[in-house]
């Protein structure tokens, strides 16, 4: 043949070429979007599918439609589209159909916001029609905007189909839960302490609060007079005898002393009684070394009576000059929660303010009161002898000082207390307990089915299940009414005189029919006693009332919008005490079964910032979406590149999902997102090399023992990412396939294969990679695997209808060779529907190749460093084995030059004394160590391969000669037949 320049080899090299792009291209990116999300959502539910497996339902925690989407959103609806994907990929149709929160008062404060602005000058009060036909407009207005935002994130599900809890529809459905749960005795109404928020002038429910942990409230020491002691006393008949005798109690709410009706001791409790002064008072023996020096630092104690059973004390009366001068006398009780370790060991119970209060005092006919109004301030009831010493005043502004002055010389001691203390989340602003007339669900009644429900669900993490349960034991009523417009209407009738109110099975039917003809507004619009509304046979004056539900029994029967139990619910931690808690409750009380609606519990933490604080607007600490999908967040390396839009695009907020471990708070700073970037890069990058390397020649090439190990690495990866998706682990997964990219793909395949590819037959199992690669990672970067597979070379999209080809709904655990063509199983015959089976003692004789492998690139590296050579291909390698270890080897010796990417390799030769230069490196084998030589060549380099494998005389290495003629054969016959058609 003839010789050729040295310039002209690099024609006849197989270089890899492909178009496609380092970056996404902008213009491309929506239809990418539109395919891999609309698109394959609607394909996978086509019922000519063939999908044996039963459908997956993945049910929608409802976001709340108030305010633009952030970080959190993202984290949530991420997770649940991987899933998705996860779960179309495995063979199931997936049903996901999105949810939106609209009512509460959030969306009503901002609707009442937005009325004002457009109407400034406009005084009159606005009508509860008015606010909810604004609040509908923003709730709906939110809604269209946050779809939009999802679905820029690439989350695909029946989007057209999406729910809200404004519809009708939902409404309708929500309505009937409460009737059920009313048909069996669990709704009811009742005058008893709930939280109530003065900032937003309703009651709440225990999740609607937040906590802060350094409240200050004022506390103070108060003595309240004993009027008469028990008659019988026993051996505590010196008590009698003893005038001015006060019970001393401390109180973090002097406010609500106007409201006290019972002093508290426990019986098994030990008392004593000091005189100070004239006085003589009550104190828990216990506490009397703390309260001495606290109360009395500048005055005598002495004890007089130094052990008094708390039993003793009780039905002892005394005096509450709050109430009044001709107010009658009130009792020491007993009560379980009074303890010692704070405070007097004497507790003033106010039932109308306390929880635990009410409960006590409830059992003994002691009626609550609560002298304090929707705002949070002292009405003309909370002081009878002088009402406008407190009328009006606020009780968490200046109210305990107020109360505190009138009481005068009663006050022992006031004092700074910090505490944690419950807050509106909505409004930031602490609340109150005061009781009023509120509607409940009976909790107490169902939480024992509930609690046994749980017991088939599995929770991720595991640490959920105690969270959850804890919840629903320590609750027994759930107050649901709110005294606000925006929100679904409880369906309750009150009589005019007496305000009784009815709330029959068939009064709430007659009114579900009567809201479903009519317009919802028409439920505030009519007049409130419209007979129209009345069921028939109900005989009396009635009116409709004015409360709505919590959101939480919204969202909480957001069960109704799915035919079956579903598959997974997943959302943030903090719905322990929310949506999960009520969507259990409701679905145990009224939809007359005995599972949970879910099956599976995923529960995510917050996201914080990179010093691991929650992130918050009033800090400024909060991450946009955005700013991670156009790469804002990254570091600019240059002026040029800080207007370099360097994102790329909802696959890098995706990635980032991912990578990250969900089940705890989730950091989110420059580090993470850069090691983000890099790898969505790298991925792009291996793709690109994919592409532009992959020949259809390949699948006729011989399969060589460096495939082998490929394939298996890359069906041992495969089974390993299938596992982490099925148990909903995907950073692992995440982590799998960057460590099988990074260790066994382009360090050791890709690399390896060089030669072959460029210089030699072009064969492979660059298809199978490239197939795999974009299975796994279809469910992470769908937008991605969509634009890889519009590059894919036309040949291979004749196998696009292939199942084992389509990345998005091949299994991952099925083949992505054909088992005709690489004979690497176990089975004489293709096995379809087995999982993977590579030859297991491929994986077993890998680590000791890739051992080796090491040993050698550190000698060469020595060498490099004496600039004895340049490439690794400038060496020739020997190994030195035991008997076990060359067992090993001896299956690969034909391979091994090209495994380890140098130009010679032999085993257990003698190492020549006169070689120009050598290095050596010790590594482990199976049978102790091993020694790795490199040395200089024995031959020349071959000018086209650049391998030191070319006899003298010769223009080539025998290789290249063989390529080279092959290609120069393949010329001429293109050419002769071009001259025929001519």
């Amino acid at each position: 043949m003839p010789i050729r320049s040295a310039v002209s080899w690099s024609s006849t090299l197989r270089l890899p070429k492909a178009s496609f792009p380092p970056r996404p291209l902008p213009e491309l990116q929506l239809e990418y979007l539109h395919r891999c999300t609309a698109l394959l959502y609607s394909w996978q539910k086509q019922r000519d599918r063939p999908c044996p497996k039963e459908p997956f339902i993945l049910h929608d925690g409802p976001p709340y439609a108030n305010g633009e989407l952030h970080i959190g959103h993202a984290l949530n609806k991420i997770l649940k589209d991987i899933i998705c994907r996860a779960k179309i990929q495995a063979g199931r149709t997936v049903i996901y159909v999105p949810g939106f929160d609209c009512h509460g008062l959030p969306i009503e404060l901002k609707a009442l916001e937005e009325l004002k602005t457009k109407h400034p000058n406009d005084s009159h009060d606005l009508s509860p029609v008015e606010i909810r036909k604004q609040a509908f407009k923003l709730a709906a207005r939110t809604v269209k905007e946050q779809k939009k935002g999802f679905q820029e994130w690439a989350v695909m599900g029946d989007w057209n189909s999406a729910w809200r809890t404004l519809d009708k529809d939902f409404e309708l459905k929500q309505l009937r839960v409460f009737q059920e749960m009313a048909k069996k005795g669990l709704i009811f109404r009742r005058y008893k302490p709930v939280y109530w928020s003065p900032s937003s002038k309703t009651a709440l429910a225990e999740a609607e609060l937040e906590y802060k942990d350094d409240h200050l409230s004022t506390a103070a020491y108060v003595k309240f007079p004993i009027i008469k002691l028990p008659e019988s006393l026993g051996d505590w008949e010196v008590l009698h005898s003893l005038e001015n005798i006060s019970a001393v109690i401390w109180t973090t709410t002097p406010w609500t002393l106007p409201a006290n009706r019972a002093i508290a001791v426990h019986s098994e409790l030990e008392y004593s009684v000091v005189r100070v002064g004239v006085e003589h008072l009550i104190i828990a023996k216990s506490r009397l070394s703390q309260l001495t020096g606290q109360l009395f630092s500048k005055q005598n104690v002495e004890i007089v009576v130094e052990t008094v059973p708390g039993r003793i004390l009780l039905e002892a009366q005394y005096h509450n000059i709050l109430r009044g001068r001709s107010s009658k006398p009130q009792l020491i009780i007993h009560a379980d929660f009074v303890s010692a370790e704070s405070g007097s060991g004497l507790v003033h119970l106010a039932p109308g303010h306390g929880m635990d209060d009410y409960e006590v005092c409830t059992k003994l006919g002691i009626e609550a009161a609560a002298p304090v109004d929707d705002l949070g301030c002292f009405d003309h009831t909370a002081f009878p002898d002088n009402p406008a010493a407190l009328l009006g005043k606020n009780v968490l502004d200046g109210g305990s000082a107020q109360v505190l002055s009138l009481l005068k010389d009663r006050t022992l001691m006031v004092h700074t207390y910090k505490h944690k203390y419950p807050y509106d989340w909505r409004t930031k602003k602490p609340i109150i307990v005061r009781a009023t007339e509120q509607w409940f669900a009976d909790v107490g009644s169902v939480k024992d089915n509930a609690l046994q429900a749980l017991s088939g669900v599995k929770f991720i993490p595991d640490s959920g299940r105690a969270r959850l349960e804890s919840f629903v034991k320590g609750r027994s009523e759930w107050c649901i009414s709110r005294q606000r417009v925006w929100g679904v209407p409880i369906p309750a009738l009150y009589d005019t005189i007496t305000g009784a109110a009815v709330l029959s099975d068939e009064s709430i039917d007659h009114i579900i029919t009567k809201l479903d003809e009519k317009d919802w507004h028409a439920w505030w619009t009519d007049a409130p006693d419209d007979p129209d509304w009345i069921v028939p046979g109900l005989e009396g004056s009635y009116r409709r009332g004015t409360d709505t539900m919590d959101v939480w029994f919204d969202s909480g029967t957001s069960w109704t919008q799915t035919q079956e139990q579903a598959d997974v619910y997943l959302e943030g931690t903090d719905q322990h005490r929310g949506w999960f808690q009520s969507s259990l409750l409701t679905y145990t009380s009224a939809s007359g079964r005995e599972e949970a609606p879910f099956k599976t519990l995923i529960t995510h933490g917050f996201t914080l910032d990179k010093s691991g604080k929650k992130m918050s607007k009033s800090i400024g600490n909060t991450i946009a979406p955005s700013q991670i999908m156009d790469g804002t967040l990254l570091p600019q390396n240059s002026k040029k590149e800080k207007f370099t839009n360097k994102g790329l695009g909802a696959d890098e907020l995706r990635l980032w999902v991912a990578s990250s471990d969900y089940t705890r708070d989730i950091v989110i700073g420059e580090p993470v997102l850069k090691a983000n970037h890099t790898a969505l890069l790298k991925y792009r990058m291996i793709i690109k090399m994919l592409l532009g390397s992959v020949h259809q020649s390949a699948r006729s090439a011989p399969i060589t023992k460096l495939d082998k190990i490929a394939l298996a690495q890359l069906e041992s990866v495969l089974i390993e990412v299938n596992t982490h998706y099925e148990n909903y682990e995907f950073h692992k997964a995440v982590n799998a396939i960057n460590r099988w990219i990074n260790a066994d793909l382009s360090a050791f395949y890709l690399e390896a294969m060089k030669d072959r590819l460029y210089c030699g037959d072009g064969g492979g199992v660059l298809e199978e990679i490239f197939t795999g690669l974009l299975k796994m990672l279809s469910p992470i970067t769908p937008i991605l695997v969509q634009e890889a597979w519009d590059y894919r070379p036309h040949w291979l999209g004749k196998s696009a209808k292939n199942d084992h080809v389509n990345p998005w709904v091949s299994p991952l655990t099925k083949p992505v060779y054909s088992r005709q063509r690489v004979h690497l199983t176990r089975y004489s015959k293709p096995q379809v529907d087995l999982p993977m089976h590579a030859d297991p003692q491929i994986l077993l004789d890998v680590p000791w190749l890739l051992n080796a492998n090491a040993a050698i690139k550190t000698a060469l590296e020595e060498a490099r460093t004496a600039k004895l050579i340049g490439s690794s291909l400038e060496s020739a390698i020997i190994l030195q084995l035991s008997t076990e270890a060359r067992e090993v080897f001896d299956r690969y010796e034909d391979e091994l030059e090209s495994i380890f990417v140098v130009s010679s390799v032999e085993l257990d030769v003698q190492v020549p004394n006169d070689a120009k230069w050598k290095f050596e490196c010790e590594f482990d084998t199976p049978g102790g160590k091993g020694k790795a030589w490199v040395l200089s060549p024995k031959k020349d380099k071959c000018p086209r391969c650049w391998r030191y494998v070319k006899e003298e005389d010769d223009e080539l290495c025998k290789r290249c000669d063989d390529v080279v003629a092959e290609q120069v054969k393949e010329e001429a016959v293109t050419i002769s037949t071009s001259d025929m058609r001519v």
